[in-house]
């Protein structure tokens, strides 16, 4: 996949089945990634009790590999895929705005950085934030990841002066 720019991400398939994560439009910003639940266990954080499960997709009457995440489960879903970013760049793994309205499953700590040296398969962080169990299939639309160009810039110590009156912390912008 590449952008204008010639920018280029090598795609790696862990499995024969495995998408290339692609825009729904040509004004898509985002590359929709998909549930890949053929190869293994998904990890799942349960509930208070910080139990981590070993969650097998289990195939439901259509046949496909499926699994359920409880009210407050965190998962870690499988793509099925790793890949290489162009220097420069990041993967920024987002939730998709109809899973999180209509199913009530977010992606926590959106948005997730993948950096451009990440050798592994690439997962997709989720929560049911919903009040009843909510089944991921495989081969779901399960995140969005974007693209983002950045620059690296040098950190050194010195005195930061207050040139606002935005002093305060949270909420800051709202004073009146």
């Amino acid at each position: 996949m590449s952008d204008a720019n010639g920018a280029r991400v090598i795609f790696e398939k862990l499995a024969e089945d495995v998408r290339v994560p692609e825009r729904a439009t040509e004004q898509s910003a985002g590359y929709d990634i998909r549930a890949h639940l053929t190869c293994g266990p998904v990890r799942v954080h349960r509930g208070a009790t910080r139990e981590t499960l070993s969650v097998t997709a289990t195939s439901t009457g259509k046949g496909a590999p499926s699994i359920a995440l409880e009210p407050g489960d965190r998962a870690l879903v499988p793509t099925g895929f790793r890949a290489r970013l162009p220097d420069g760049y990041e993967a920024q793994i987002r939730m998709r705005s109809s899973l999180a309205w209509k199913r009530g499953l977010t992606v926590p700590n959106a948005p997730g950085t993948v950096d451009a040296d990440y050798p592994d398969e690439w997962f997709v962080l989720v929560l049911n934030s919903a009040p009843h169990a909510i089944r991921i299939e495989h081969g779901e639309r399960i995140a969005q990841v974007v693209l983002h160009r950045y620059r690296v810039a040098r950190w050194e110590e010195g005195p930061v002066a207050i040139s606002t009156d935005r002093a305060g912390g949270l909420g800051s912008t709202g004073k009146r």
